[in-house]
C-alpha cells in the first residue's frame, strides 16, 4: 500500500508468496516502483503542493482542457525517479534552461496551476494576485516556508522579512500567461499549451 495506495492484486499475493528467493522482497518492491500506480500515487502530492486544477476558480471557472498535460509531466517524472532539482529546476525555468524541450514548456504549468480570473477589472492588481501566488506556491512547495505573511510585513515566525518576499517575488516579474506551442512529433497535432 505504501508505494502505489493500492491493496496488492490476489495473483500478484500468491506470485509474492510463492517466490522463496532471498531477493523475493527486492523484486516486488522494485516492480511496484516502476508501476505507473506509484508515479500517480506520489505524484498526487505534489500536483497538491502546485494547486493544480482543471479549471481556473473563481466565479467563472473556465476549464483548461490541457491542464492535463502538466498532471501527466509530474506523474512520469516520479515514476522515472526524476532528480528533484531538475525536477524543479523545469519547473521554474523549463523554458529558459539550456536544453528546452515540449516536456521542459509543459513543466512550467507549475507556474500557471493557480487560479486566475481574466475578469478582473484593475490589471495591475490581476498581475500581482499572480505574482503572489506564484511566490506563495514556489515557498511553500519548494522552500517548505509560509511566506505569505511577509508579503504585508516581516514573518512573524520564519526569518522573512518584507524586502526578502518582494525580492523573490521580483524573480517572477517575468512570468506572463499565454500560449505556446508543442512540436507535432512529439504530442500528435500541434497544440498550444495555455500558460506561460
Amino acid at each position: 500500500l505504501v508505494y502505489t495506495g493500492l491493496p496488492p492484486k490476489p495473483e500478484e499475493m500468491k506470485a509474492f508468496l510463492a517466490d522463496e528467493s532471498d531477493d523475493a522482497y527486492r523484486k516486488a518492491v522494485d516492480r511496484l516502483l516502476a508501476s505507473e500506480a506509484y508515479g500517480e500515487r506520489w505524484g498526487r502530492r505534489w500536483l497538491d503542493l502546485a494547486r493544480w486544477a482543471e479549471s481556473d476558480g473563481h466565479q467563472h471557472d473556465e476549464q483548461r482542457p490541457d491542464a492535463w498535460r502538466y498532471r501527466d509531466y509530474v506523474i512520469r517524472s516520479v515514476a522515472e525517479n526524476k532528480p528533484y532539482d531538475q525536477f524543479v529546476r523545469e519547473q521554474l525555468a523549463g523554458d529558459e534552461i539550456e536544453l528546452a524541450s515540449d516536456e521542459t514548456l509543459i513543466a512550467t504549468g507549475f507556474l500557471a496551476a493557480g487560479r486566475y480570473s481574466d475578469n478582473e477589472l484593475d490589471k495591475a492588481l490581476q498581475r500581482n494576485d499572480i505574482l503572489v501566488d506564484i511566490t506563495n506556491a514556489t515557498s511553500s512547495a519548494v522552500l517548505g516556508l509560509t511566506m505569505h505573511c511577509a508579503q504585508c510585513h516581516t514573518h512573524k515566525f520564519d526569518p522573512v522579512t518584507h524586502t526578502d518576499y518582494h525580492a523573490i517575488a521580483a524573480v517572477f516579474s517575468g512570468v506572463r500567461h499565454g500560449e505556446r506551442a508543442l512540436k507535432p512529433a512529439d504530442y500528435g497535432e500541434r497544440m498550444a499549451i495555455p500558460w506561460l
